[in-house]
């Protein structure tokens, strides 16, 4: 194949058997749990959870042969060998899955989405917002994803392959770039004595290259947004550390906005000889899809030199419409460093050319000039190398980045381009990768001190456990890999009449833009308001700016209407697109014109979901608590009177309580509600609660009266109608489920705890009523499920079984989960909080292979469904939760802490949120 081994020589890459590649003339452990709340050999208090063992990685490193640490590998985050096989191979939810009974319920449904599909599919020619008929397939493969927020994402495997790209916004593409990989050439005097691609991939195409990288040696580890994979070369005594660095950096809305990934190589010869080390990185222009097939694409060499810093590499351009852009390739020439290149050659052939040119001299020929426009079905490729000395004993580093330049977009519909947030800061030109690969090389290191001071207080926290604090950074990669779009707004931008009264609106989206995330990347609608409930403390806690914006943007769809009519799948009635004074579900698909067209969700009509008006209001005013930004608070008061108005029509009897209709208008949109229930009545009463404090915040005391007899009638009617004396019951239908145990009944508690509210002169719902729920929730929904290791099933029966009258009911949602865990530990009860979210983490990330793509929900066996959703980033309410119990445990006023919490409204804007110490 041209690798310059005879084929007697080769060998394959078994356990126990690393492959060496030489030229002629060459010479785990068990997963720890946290301990039992009852063990009596636990001598910390029974509510601490218990610190683990930093390399928890129950099997995932079980493999690994290697006696290699790496270089600066930190001891926390989510670890895997290279070899590892995830057992357990899963598949999305489908028709198939659903009971008899429930596919009695939803056969309307079906047929009318299947009509649906079938117009959009194939008369439409777009991409349906869920496409039940073709989920995203299992892939156990994703790591860290590079790329700032709102620019892009590119998502690399922990196994090394580029795998998962996000340049269009909130469009995916699933597709392994195989000839986007890095090779390291070893070289003894003045001879190659190894050249490997640092590749377990065996593929049909680039045959010249040495594949198949024995994995037993290798691990990779993630930290988001860092991550490192470290490689054992097989008789070489030299270890190889890449570090991938982005920019995700918390109350900063400049670097944080950057579409780049710095990949930093620490090389250690452990040898007593001398030898020259490279290191070649390859990129294929384009993903070599149908974007690629029309020709055209070019790649040139490029370089700049400022402040004493020189940046060399390729350029990538990919010209095609409707949203152009440029990859640069680039790496930091130094003074013990050359940096080489090879302009263009065809990934889809044997490679031979490039591959023999490094093998020759560890260097490429670096030929001058543009190459030549690719022909129509013919790929084109190009590769960076750098080379240095590596002393005996001794070490080196190698530096690339990898930047894309897409700075005009436009969405599905094409109707207007909008820039990108960092072209505020580059050109906008399309002419930016350049200064971006210099900007990322040379500020990498700024990047990582930010980085590391911002988690350090968690890390460092040995009474947090160990999943926990890999939990907690890992699953904010959906913040950046979201489908996550970040636009300028021009100062010309007009911004409708609807919004004059807003002082703080052109302000705030003028100085901070305009953000989307998707409700899942299966699930293609922007800031899904129901999800961002759970989702959005991630947001306020470390870039609340943009969760302001996103509040803006909210408030303005709310005070709008579209009347065009349309059929709802659910139920098949007729209603109109967006009624005014309602929150919409969603402000639209990538596909379609966002924000200009809200709710491309079209399963129900969401203008009578009981949750969506109460869940603004709640974060109003929690986000005015964490910020302490009465001019945000003065500017939501008239819209949030407006949606608490709307909502004042389901509270049928005037009891003070509001009545769900008897279908699923809320989030759980599959799980029928009748009449009053603990999930949209405690949602209710805390929006009254919370409406009550705002009215006398704005001095309003007439309706401050009016929402006081509210809640004084709606917490006497709560209580009477649905507790129980253990917990609350699910609805107040005829049904069998109404006794249902429901994981998620305290959500409108946990929202009144986060914002300082809740107990004491605030209490809305009685303490011993709430902790009393809490308890029956882990005993039923967690401990009696799956064992106790799989979190909380979202409905339980009361005699132990799961709630299986919806194909929802017997879930385990993620999100809801983290959520649950927050609300455990506001009420003390943090040995049960941190067990409950350890179930969910150890499934998803050890057991079931979906790291880097956290799903909405999975069943006790076979399935789980959506694929790398926005819920789960509620974590972070779990981070608030342990900050505000710490607070309340110190007896100094919060503002004298430094910590960056309000205790309330009265202390001021403070935005310092980004996870402060316990300590």
């Amino acid at each position: 194949m041209g690798t310059g081994v005879p084929s007697s020589e080769q060998t394959s890459c078994a356990k126990g058997d690393p492959q060496v590649y030489c030229p002629e003339g060459a010479g785990g452990t068990e997963a720890v749990q946290v301990t039992d709340c009852e063990s009596p050999e636990d001598d910390r208090p029974q509510n601490e959870p218990s610190s683990h063992n930093p390399e928890d990685s129950g099997q995932l490193m079980a493999s690994y042969e290697g006696k290699a640490k790496g270089h600066q590998v930190p001891p926390f985050g989510w670890r895997i060998c290279l070899a590892h096989e995830f057992a357990e191979k899963r598949k999305p939810f489908n028709a198939n899955d659903i009971s008899l009974s429930n596919l009695v319920k939803h056969l309307g449904m079906g047929l009318r989405y299947l009509q649906w599909w079938y117009r959009k599919t194939q008369v439409e020619k777009k991409k349906p917002f869920i496409d039940l008929i073709n989920s995203v397939p299992l892939r156990q493969i994703y790591g860290c994803p590079l790329g700032g927020i709102g620019g892009g994402t590119i998502t690399r495997g922990w196994r090394g392959q580029f795998c998962r790209w996000q340049l269009n916004p909130g469009m995916y593409q699933h597709r392994t770039v195989i000839a986007d990989q890095f090779t390291v050439c070893l070289r003894r005097k003045g001879q190659t004595v190894y050249q490997q691609v640092l590749s377990v991939e065996r593929p049909s195409v680039l045959r010249s290259w040495n594949w198949g990288l024995c994995g037993y040696f290798a691990f990779y580890h993630a930290l988001y947004p860092r991550a490192w994979t470290v490689y054992q070369l097989p008789g070489q005594n030299v270890t190889l550390t890449c570090r991938q660095i982005t920019p995700i950096l918390p109350h900063d809305y400049q670097d944080s906005s950057l579409p780049v990934g710095v990949f930093v190589w620490d090389v250690e010869n452990e040898g007593d000889e001398g030898l020259d080390v490279s290191i070649m990185f390859s990129m294929r222009n384009g993903l070599g899809g149908r974007d690629d097939a029309p020709g055209g694409l070019w790649n040139e060499p490029f370089c700049v030199e400022r402040d004493g810093e020189m940046v060399r590499g390729l350029l990538l351009h990919h010209p095609t419409l409707p949203n152009p852009y440029t990859m640069a390739v680039a790496a930091r020439l130094t003074a013990d460093t050359t940096v080489t290149h090879f302009t263009a050659f065809d990934p889809d052939n044997t490679g031979q050319q490039v591959w023999q040119d490094l093998l020759q001299d560890g260097q490429l020929d670096s030929p001058a000039g543009r190459s030549a426009p690719s022909q129509k079905g013919v790929g084109i490729a190009g590769a960076v190398c750098v080379t240095s000395k590596l002393p005996p004993r001794g070490q080196c580093r190698l530096e690339f980045s990898l930047a894309w330049d897409m700075p005009r977009i436009m969405f599905g519909a094409k109707g207007q381009v909008y820039c990108r947030r960092y072209t505020r800061f580059f050109s906008s030109e399309g002419d930016a990768a350049p200064a971006l690969s210099h900007y990322a090389l040379c500020r990498y290191a700024d990047w990582e001190e930010r980085i590391s001071a911002w988690q350090s207080p968690v890390l460092d926290d040995r009474s947090l456990p160990a999943w926990y604090k890999s939990a907690l950074f890992n699953e904010l990669y959906f913040l950046a890999d979201g489908g996550t779009i970040w636009l300028e707004v021009p100062e010309n931008s007009p911004l409708e009449e609807l919004g004059e009264n807003m002082c703080q609106l052109r302000p705030i989206l003028q100085e901070y833009g305009r953000f989307g995330y998707l409700e899942g990347q299966e699930y293609r609608m922007y800031n899904t308001y129901d999800v961002h409930f759970y989702a959005s403390f991630a947001l306020i806690m470390l870039w609340p700016k943009l969760e302001l914006s996103l509040q803006y943007d909210m408030a303005l769809a709310t005070l709008r209407e579209d009347l065009t009519w349309r059929q709802y799948l659910m139920s098949g009635v007729m209603a109109p697109v967006k009624r005014r004074n309602v929150i919409p579900h969603d402000v639209g698909d990538p596909d379609d014109e966002p924000w200009h067209r809200v709710n491309a969700y079209v399963i129900h009509d969401t203008a009578d979901w009981k949750d969506l008006n109460l869940k603004f209001v709640l974060q109003v005013y929690r986000d005015y608590y964490l910020t302490g930004d009465q001019g945000f608070l003065r500017d939501m008061w008239p819209v949030c009177l407006a949606v608490m108005e709307s909502e004042m029509k389901f509270d049928k009897d005037q009891d003070g309580l509001i009545e769900n209709g008897g279908y699923a208008d809320q989030t759980y949109d599959a799980w029928v509600t009748t009449g009053p229930s603990a999930y949209c009545g405690g949602l209710w009463l805390a929006a009254v609660a919370v409406m009550v404090q705002m009215a006398a915040l704005c001095g309003t005391q007439d309706i401050q009266d009016k929402f006081s007899s509210i809640l004084s009638r709606g917490q006497e009617a709560y209580e009477r109608l649905l507790w129980n004396g253990h917990y609350y019951n699910y609805d107040c239908s005829s049904q069998p489920q109404s006794c249902s145990i429901m994981s998620d009944q305290c959500a409108g508690q946990w929202f009144l705890r986060a914002s300082g509210l809740g107990e004491g002169d605030t209490e809305v719902f009685p303490t011993p009523n709430v902790v009393r729920a809490l308890r029956t929730i882990f005993e039923f929904n967690v401990q009696a499920f799956a064992g106790g290791v799989m979190g909380a099933v979202n409905g339980m029966r009361p005699h132990g079984v799961p709630d299986r009258s919806s194909v929802q009911s017997d879930e385990v949602w993620v999100g809801v989960v983290y959520g649950l865990a927050a609300t455990m530990i506001q009420e003390g009860l943090i040995c049960e909080g941190f067990r409950t979210a350890e179930g969910c983490y150890r499934t998803v990330w050890e057991r079931l292979g979906l790291a880097f793509q956290t799903p909405e929900a999975y069943c006790q066996q076979r399935v789980f469904r959506s694929l790398a959703y926005m819920r789960p980033l509620s974590i972070w309410a779990m981070q608030l939760a342990l900050q505000q119990q710490q607070h309340k445990k110190d007896s100094r006023p919060i503002a004298e802490q430094g910590t960056g919490l309000n205790t309330g409204p009265t202390l001021g804007p403070n935005e310092a949120m980004a996870t402060p110490s316990p300590e």
